[in-house]
């Protein structure tokens, strides 16, 4: 089933591609939904089924809470690390020859996090099948964005349109690849609350300080912020089923 649901996160990934290419003046309202459920399987799943996995404590604190900070901060250190950030690609301008290089290592990140997005999958399935079709669903609506970043930024830096469709196909590949590995490796059950707790802090930053900022950057509208509570409800909604 983790696999599967790979499947659609790749096509997900392509179709995020084509809207790259296709779309208008409508992605801040997609972008806005995406983060909304991102951020409701943090709040509604991620965390409460890694506190049951994982009871341990350090003064007093759940190492779930510390995993979910070391997630929240390993990739914001990253992307500061690399001076780069995914939001806001419009506002970085027409780049010309010389910079492909920052748009390919971009990429090249986008591709990294795709293919967690789908170790995510399969550890979330190892946790309980709710657990992996809350996580499919957060990783299904994030690797959307995955796919229309991929696309758009090596263009914007001045890489060719064939290039940007092969990290394209690259980014959706890599939530199967990463579904596979984590269906084959048995992870002990206080080892997933821990990366549960440590993935929940991964899409805390993405949601907030990634696709939030974008899809409020040019259109800061209350339809896109209606978008986010929708989301932020639906995924209410999966919990509370699932329960």
């Amino acid at each position: 089933m983790a696999i599967l649901l790979s499947l659609v996160s790749m096509l997900s990934t392509l179709f995020g591609g084509f809207v790259a290419m296709r779309i208008g003046d409508r992605r801040h309202l997609v972008l806005g939904l995406a983060a909304g459920v991102m951020l409701g399987l943090v709040a509604f799943d991620l965390i409460p089924e890694a506190l049951e996995q994982s009871t341990g404590e350090v003064y007093g604190v759940p190492v779930v809470l510390i995993a979910a900070v070391i997630g929240f901060l390993s990739i914001h250190i990253i992307e500061r690390a690399v001076a780069i950030h995914t939001g806001h690609e419009s506002e970085f301008g027409a780049h010309h020859h010389g910079f492909e290089s920052v748009g390919l290592l971009a990429a090249a990140g986008l591709i990294f996090h795709s293919t967690l997005d789908g170790f995510g999958i399969g550890l979330g399935y190892q946790a309980g099948a709710s657990v992996g079709l809350s996580v499919a669903i957060a990783v299904i609506c994030h690797d959307f964005a995955d796919g229309f970043n991929t696309f758009t930024i090596p263009t914007l830096y001045g890489n060719a349109r064939k290039r940007a469709l092969t990290l394209l196909g690259l980014d959706a590949i890599a939530p199967v690849f990463g579904a596979i590995l984590g269906t084959l490796i048995h992870v002990p059950e206080q080892w997933i609350g821990l990366y549960l707790g440590y993935f929940a802090g991964f899409l805390l930053y993405l949601a907030t300080a990634d696709i939030l900022p974008e899809a409020h950057a040019e259109h800061p509208s209350r339809l896109t912020l209606l978008c986010t509570v929708t989301g932020v409800g639906a995924m209410f909604g999966v919990a509370a089923l699932s329960h």
